[in-house]
């Protein structure tokens, strides 16, 4: 019994290890092309992303009456189809019993001379314009309809029940069916209602189906429209912030999700606010303390006198006065200042007068209409800069301006010895002079571009550097208007 038991064992682990070196194996890998496959669905979610709405609303309103629309197509093809062609069928076979029977009454019963009685009866019984005529060949076949499912019922229950040849017309009357029956000395002509032969009510369940289904779609599309006036809501208030607009009136509302989305901005909107405010007022008192100092040595200097030292620090204090506003005014930016109606054109002539009085060449020019909504001192420093900018490095400089599609569009054209491409990004970093490109001679903190930048992107904008027409640089300040 111990040898047996032993051999046993010994067979048993030399199958298991057989069975786990089968399992064991390593699988060979599917042939199958993955790279056509990943194409063409990347091609389909292109195409699919080319077609389909962008909006939420639009979106949302697909994802809710698509599957309704699906629902409904499967309802009238699967349940009406059958529903229709099986009642269809059931009275079509109803028909044609009863003139079964009257086929066979007048085959095995004898019949007065003009069928007066037949005739009655299928009148007055069964509801059909019957008449027995003289033998003569069936009319043709009329054309078929290619989606009568009268027709074909009837056919085939004729053919089923009667089995005698048959005419049937279901089209040349609106509201009857004829139906002719050669028999072996006669024609039997039936005229029996349409109704009678088809499932003529089934319209009413298209049309409550239908009907409550566009109630419905329309009280979805009423709550669909409340739940993303909150998105669009904040959306704007954002957009509207980012511009330096005020947005007061903006309420946290909408689903909580929202409501959590409209707090947290509401909240990263006051954080912003109250660093700006705190930069702001330090920013003031360094300004305060710095002209203090300023004015000091301004006073010192008055004391000693037309001197050649006095004049090159009287020089140097000037520098320093006109580097610490720009600093100043880089660093506190257009953050206290509202958006008002502002006439650009009018201010592109103020622009003009002042470099006229400074003796620069500088022209502009306006078309259309010249309403913006901006902030004006903002813009106008930003102009201010751009227009130095182009009479410091060229001796001629023209601004236009245009209101395009609610778009204020400023290019300012001068005929210096302009930027190279690769050198533009780099002139609208802070501090950062393009020796090479200007004139070393020339003082200036290196913020011009940076501020009017600063400006453009604060009112929701962009400012751009190109080719001048006139051989030099080009500024093109575009913002909402």
């Amino acid at each position: 019994m111990t040898r047996f038991a032993t051999a046993f064992a010994r067979h048993f682990r030399i199958a298991l290890a057989d069975r786990l070196k089968l399992v064991s194996r390593p699988l060979k890998p599917l042939a199958v092309p993955l790279q056509p496959v990943l194409r063409g669905y990347r091609s389909a979610s292109r195409l699919m992303y080319r077609i389909m709405p962008k909006g939420l609303f639009t979106r949302t309103f697909l994802i809710i009456v698509g599957p309704v629309v699906i629902l409904q197509s499967v309802l009238v093809f699967v349940f009406m189809e059958r529903h229709y062609q099986l009642v269809t069928r059931r009275m079509s076979e109803a028909v044609v019993r009863e003139i079964a029977s009257v086929v066979y009454v007048l085959e095995n019963y004898p019949q007065d001379p003009d069928y007066g009685k037949i005739e009655g009866m299928a009148s007055r019984a069964l509801g059909m314009s019957l008449t027995v005529m003289p033998l003569e060949p069936l009319p043709p076949p009329a054309p078929k309809p290619f989606f009568d499912v009268i027709d074909k019922e009837l056919s085939l229950a004729i053919s089923q029940r009667i089995g005698k040849p048959f005419w049937i017309d279901t089209v040349g009357r609106s509201r009857f069916v004829e139906i002719r029956i050669q028999l072996e000395d006669s024609i039997l002509r039936v005229f029996t209602r349409r109704s009678q032969t088809y499932a003529s009510n089934s319209h009413i369940f298209l049309v409550w189906m239908f009907s409550t289904s566009l109630v419905l779609v329309f009280i979805a599309l009423l709550f669909l429209r409340n739940q993303i006036r909150p998105i669009v809501r904040l959306a704007n208030a954002a957009e509207a912030f980012g511009k330096g607009r005020p947005a007061d009136d903006f309420r946290p509302s909408g689903a909580r999700e929202v409501r959590r989305a409209s707090l947290a901005f509401i909240d990263m909107r006051r954080r912003i606010e109250r660093q700006i405010e705190q930069r702001t007022t330090m920013l003031a008192g360094v300004s305060h303390d710095l002209r203090t100092i300023l004015t000091r040595l301004r006073l010192q200097l008055a004391f000693l006198g037309e001197t050649p030292e006095s004049d090159a620090m009287r020089k140097d204090v000037d520098e320093m006065s006109h580097m610490l506003e720009d600093y100043l005014a880089f660093s506190r930016g257009d953050g206290d200042e509202d958006i008002q109606t502002t006439d650009v054109a009018l201010l592109l002539e103020e622009l003009e007068e002042e470099a006229e009085i400074s003796g620069q060449a500088v022209t502009t020019r306006f078309e259309g209409p010249s309403e913006a909504q901006v902030k004006r001192l903002s813009i106008k420093r930003c102009l201010s800069n751009l227009i130095v900018n182009g009479c410091k490095y060229g001796n001629r400089v023209e601004v236009d301006g245009r209101i395009d599609k609610d778009w204020l569009i400023v290019t300012v054209d001068d005929d210096g010895p302009g930027i190279a491409e690769d050198q533009r990004e780099m002139a609208f970093r802070a501090f950062h002079r393009l020796d090479l490109a200007r004139n070393m001679d020339e003082t200036g903190s290196g913020l011009g571009l940076a501020i009017a930048r600063d400006i453009a992107r604060s009112h929701g904008g962009e400012l751009y550097l190109e080719d001048s027409p006139l051989g030099g640089l080009r500024a093109k300040l575009r913002v909402p208007a």
